[in-house]
This record gives structure tokens, C-alpha cells and sequence, in this order.
């Protein structure tokens, strides 16, 4: 599944691969969550003070995070313990900034959102790891958090992913219905003529404000819901219970019985199951000449974005630094879902009854341009993806 010159991402070494540099794939990566990789600083120390080092497989070995500055030393107690608790530390200061600019002289601001993003951002690298070292933390303690962190993450995002499909949808309206309409971005047909064109044009025309009209009143009721049930969610005792603990656990990290004198492989092994999972799943998915409108493969495209993630966080466990090569695919996969979710509700807003017919031809032609948007996010990860022979895999 790896190419020759290429390393395991999740162990680290102290000598560099052969034909390995510091290029472009070396520099520092931007998660496509909108923050830094929890393992480094802005000014690309990781938290344990150290410089950040390379990246992942192909490009140099990275420093593993330490207790005290030891290399090489990735008991759970030195290595997941403290990251754990720098996650809670995180999510504790997310929450109280959310909760200074969440005032109704602030409510709806640039800070509040950014507040939430950074809670979700911290949830979900806590829950990650929860779920790939199960083994090495209490695992009833574990499941629980992990599942309450999953819903309060779920929640968090509505209100924002309705938002961002708004405006998706609405400037896709406005490039399509301009005046070099391009015919559902595909090859025209040999014996199209110019009055057809301008037919097409015209009757897209006025079903686009029709149709953007009718997908805000959707999307903005659904975004106003979602935000409803978000303060509803954060004032109730099940979030209060779930602070609770993630304050606990930026003082204690309930570990499993025997877990502190335990060799690296406690960390490992989970971390490389983590990575084969997501090279298996990548190498099951469809060639790239795959029909794009065929929404049951979509599928399985979520699932190789959510083993990516969990890889991601792994690395940055094991290694105190996030992975620059796998930055542009996540990326990637973060647009195949926006645009997947595009498509969707274009797709549920053309089965409103009794629309207009030139309602109904808008949006058909946004439905269309969202799957081909889909399978323009998946050629991106397919060039980006560092493992190139994963994707030729029978």
C-alpha cells in the first residue's frame, strides 16, 4: 500500500528516509478544520517546546511528543496523558471564550463563531483519541465521554453547515445563471446551436431567483433551528455534565490498569491499525471513472474522510505534530462532503410541490453542478494523496 520510499507516519524514527528533503511537502500543515495541528504552536514549536519537525511518510521523520524532552519515550502516561489533558485545556478555554462573546451585544459575531469552531476543533481531537486508544484508557470511561463529545460536536456544526450550504448554493445560482452559462460543466453537444444556448439561459435565468429564493427560505429556517437547538444543547445538564468532565480531564486522564509501565507499542499498534484502516478503505474506493451522479458511492467516500481524521489525530498524538502531506487531502474530502450536502438539498428543494417549472430546471442544473463539483474534490485527493499506489489497488 506504501510507496518504497515512504515510512510508517505513526512511528517515529531518528534518521530520514532515503531521497527524503525538506521541500514543499516539510512546511507546517493547516488542518481542514481551520486550526493549527494540536501538537504545534503558530511559530511551529510543537507544546512540549521543540521545534516542529517534517512531516509524515515522504518527506522526513517528525519528533515525537515527549514528557520531559525524551525521545523516544511514548508510554501512554508520558505521550497520550498530556495531550489529552493540553485537548481539555483547549476546549475549557474554547468554552469560556464562547461564553464571554456569546452576549446578545456580541451574539451572531465573527468571535462567537470562532469561539465554537475551536470547541468543536478540541472535541473532536479528544474523541478521536478516545476511540483509537481505547485500549490504552478506561474503556467504559472512554465510550462515554466519546459519545457525548460526538453529539455535542454534532450540534456545534448544524448551524454552521447549514449556513455555508446557503451560500454555496446561492453563489453556484449566480456563476450558473450568468451570462457565459457553462451547460452543467460538460462537453456541448455537436448540433447545439446558439438559440438554443440563449433559450437555455434565459429559462435558467429566471428560475435561478426563484430557486435561490426558495432554497434560503429552506436553509435559513433550518439554519435558525439548528441554532436554537445549539443554545438549548449548551444550557442543558447534559452539557454542563460533559464540561464537567473534560475539566476532569485536564487534571487526570483515567488510564487503563497496568498502562504506565507499558512499551511503546501500546501507542503504536493503535496508531498504525488507524493507518492501515485508512489505507484499506482508500484502496476500496471507486476508480476514477466512476459515474459521478451514482450518490451510493458517497458513502464510502464519508467513511475514508472519517478514517483520515482519526489517522490525523493519531499522528499528532504519537508524533506532537500534525501531518503536511495529508493537510491537502483532508481538504479534499472536507469539499466532497460540502459539495455531496450541496447537491442534497438542491435535490430536496426540486421535490417541493407545485414549484414552477423553471424553479425546478435551476435547481436541477445546481443538483448537476454540485456532482460534478463532487468529482472534481475526488481528482484532488486522488492527486494529492501521498500513497499513490493505495489508489491503483485492484
Amino acid at each position: 500500500m506504501r510507496r518504497p520510499d515512504q515510512q510508517t507516519t505513526t512511528r517515529p524514527t531518528t534518521d530520514p528516509a532515503p531521497g527524503t528533503g525538506t521541500g514543499a511537502d516539510a512546511t507546517a500543515d493547516t488542518p481542514s478544520d481551520g486550526g493549527t495541528g494540536a501538537g504545534s504552536l503558530p511559530d511551529g514549536t510543537t507544546r512540549s517546546g521543540h521545534p516542529a519537525g517534517p512531516g509524515p511518510s515522504g518527506t522526513g521523520p517528525a519528533a515525537p511528543r515527549t514528557a520531559e524532552g525524551h525521545p523516544g519515550d511514548l508510554t501512554t502516561e508520558a505521550v497520550l496523558a498530556p495531550y489529552l489533558r493540553g485537548q481539555a485545556a483547549d476546549f475549557l478555554r474554547s468554552l469560556r471564550l464562547h461564553h464571554e462573546h456569546s452576549a446578545p451585544a456580541d451574539a451572531g459575531g465573527h468571535d462567537a463563531a470562532a469561539a465554537t469552531r475551536a470547541l468543536r476543533r478540541a472535541a473532536r481531537r479528544i474523541s478521536g483519541s478516545l476511540h483509537t486508544f481505547r485500549a490504552a484508557l478506561d474503556p467504559h470511561w472512554a465510550d462515554q465521554l466519546r459519545a457525548e463529545l460526538a453529539w455535542l460536536s454534532g450540534v456545534l456544526a448544524r448551524e454552521h453547515a447549514y449556513a455555508g450550504r446557503l451560500t454555496r448554493l446561492v453563489e453556484a445560482l449566480h456563476q450558473l445563471s450568468g451570462p457565459a452559462l457553462p451547460a452543467a460543466r460538460g462537453a456541448r453537444a455537436a448540433g447545439e446551436t446558439a438559440a438554443s444556448d440563449a433559450q437555455g439561459r434565459a429559462a435558467l435565468g429566471v428560475g435561478a431567483a426563484r430557486a435561490g429564493a426558495l432554497l434560503e427560505r429552506r436553509l435559513t429556517l433550518a439554519r435558525t433551528r439548528s441554532h436554537s437547538a445549539a443554545l438549548q444543547a449548551l444550557g442543558s445538564s447534559r452539557f454542563h455534565a460533559v464540561a464537567d468532565a473534560v475539566a476532569l480531564l485536564a487534571s487526570d486522564v483515567p488510564l487503563a490498569p497496568g498502562t504506565t509501565g507499558r512499551t511503546p507499542e501500546a501507542l503504536l499498534e493503535p496508531a498504525e491499525r488507524a493507518e492501515q484502516r485508512l489505507l484499506a478503505a482508500v484502496a476500496a474506493l471507486p476508480p476514477a471513472d466512476t459515474e459521478p451522479y451514482n450518490e451510493a458511492q458517497d458513502a464510502a467516500w464519508h467513511q475514508a474522510r472519517l478514517l483520515l481524521r482519526l489517522h490525523r489525530y493519531a499522528h499528532e498524538v504519537v508524533l506532537g505534530v500534525a501531518a503536511p502531506a495529508l493537510g491537502s487531502c483532508g481538504h479534499a474530502l472536507d469539499l466532497h462532503r460540502d459539495a455531496v450536502e450541496a447537491a442534497a438539498a438542491a435535490a430536496a428543494a426540486a421535490r417541493t410541490p407545485r414549484i414552477a417549472p423553471a424553479t425546478a430546471y435551476a435547481l436541477g442544473v445546481l443538483h448537476a453542478d454540485q456532482r460534478h463539483e463532487v468529482e472534481a474534490a475526488r481528482a484532488v485527493f486522488r492527486e494529492t494523496w501521498p500513497y499513490a499506489t493505495a489508489l491503483t489497488a485492484p
